[in-house]
């Protein structure tokens, strides 16, 4: 009789409902929520877990539109706030670094870091000091510092193997161009030591071995004198200047030399005895260079000149309308285009070893010689 419903009991009448109908949203949620994941683990299927073709490349059509339009929204998002922090002055977001191979690739103790030579040793540490100071200390005194100081003019003599072929001569013609104060020699049947003591008798500063194997050149050996090293290279990709589309002659100018991405202390010394082979004072009115680009250890070679076109264009005003000078005829204005021309020839090299002192297959010591199992990973390189 004086008994009083409880709160509880009140909200329960209704509340039973109320109860009910926060279950069926709990059990909706987790409907959504299996549902969801279903989808994502249809969503994250690999095509190549499909057997059915047909499916499969449906499946990985959508894939791949899925990805464009992902990378055409972040583009649209990066463009927009690029524009609106150039409207309200302030500095666009960082562009992000694309991963490649090159800006991955393995740490490597010897790698010489750009700074080297304009950085203080002591702001290093002193495993870096020493090595610094080996690097450049014995760029003083190794076999190509006469040549580089300009004590000595490089003299260069090329021969072949003793099995010529038929593309061997046009490439070496080709390389005497190329390679300024250079000479042939006709191999014959001279033992390569015999030749490299004949070439020190001469006072020849290197000897250039051209390979061949069936019939086209797949080898060069580039031997420094008298005290070596010697460089074993592999020769491939080659294309002579007369396949070469839109090609120029070179002239009789002494070229340019450039060499890039010599990074660690072998690729160094290899940039040094290809140096060596050059003279040191290139006369740039010739317009000529020699590029050798060292990318995953492969050197490529170019061989191009500069050219310099005048191109006329019609002179405006700031409203783009076409000036006239006094006698109504319309103004013209000359401008200059620098643009590149290959002159071949164009190949690509790879170090296979190299020596101590001059060519020797049955005594010498090797400073560097590559072998298979020295290719672990892709992002491992030596030059």
């Amino acid at each position: 009789m004086g008994w009083k419903r409880k709160n509880d009991d009140v909200d329960g009448e209704d509340g039973f409902g109320g109860g009910g109908g926060g279950d069926k949203e709990k059990a909706a949620a987790a409907a959504a929520s299996s549902a969801s994941a279903e989808t994502k683990e249809k969503r994250e299927i690999l095509p190549s877990t499909i057997k059915n073709k047909e499916r499969r490349s449906a499946v990985h059509a959508k894939l791949k539109q899925q990805k464009t339009l992902e990378k055409r929204k972040k583009l649209k998002a990066r463009d927009a706030a690029e524009k609106r922090a150039l409207e309200l002055g302030e500095e666009p977001p960082p562009k992000s670094i694309p991963r490649t191979i090159e800006n991955t690739r393995e740490f490597d103790e010897t790698v010489c870091r750009p700074d080297d030579e304009e950085v203080p040793l002591s702001t290093f540490a002193t495993s870096a000091d020493d090595y610094l100071r080996d690097l450049f200390a014995g760029n003083d005194c190794d076999e190509f510092s006469s040549v580089l100081k300009r004590e000595h003019t490089p003299k260069i003599l090329i021969t072949t193997c003793r099995f010529n072929s038929t593309r061997g001569p046009a490439f070496i013609s080709e390389l005497l161009e190329v390679i300024p104060n250079s000479q042939y020699y006709k191999r014959g049947t001279y033992d390569l030591k015999k030749i490299v003591e004949y070439a020190n008798h001469k006072e020849f500063t290197s000897v250039v071995v051209v390979h061949t194997n069936r019939r086209e050149p797949d080898a060069l050996l580039i031997i420094g004198l008298p005290d070596g090293p010697t460089a074993h290279f592999k020769l491939s990709k080659l294309v002579l200047r007369k396949d070469i589309k839109n090609h120029g002659n070179p002239t009789g100018h002494e070229p340019e030399l450039v060499l890039t991405n010599f990074t660690t202390r072998l690729g160094h010394r290899i940039g040094r005895l290809i140096q060596s082979l050059f003279p040191q004072e290139p006369n740039f009115r010739g317009r000529r260079v020699v590029t050798f680009h060292n990318q995953r250890d492969f050197i490529f070679f170019r061989h191009h000149r500069y050219i310099f076109d005048s191109k006329e264009s019609k002179h405006t005003d700031s409203k783009d309308k076409k000036t006239k000078n006094d006698k109504g005829e319309k103004v013209t204005q000359e401008k200059v285009i620098a643009r590149l021309q290959e002159c071949g020839p164009r190949f690509t090299l790879k170090l296979v070893s190299l020596q101590h002192g001059t060519f020797d297959t049955k005594g010498g010591e090797y400073e560097w010689v590559h072998k298979p199992e020295m290719d672990t990973s892709r992002r491992r390189f030596f030059l």
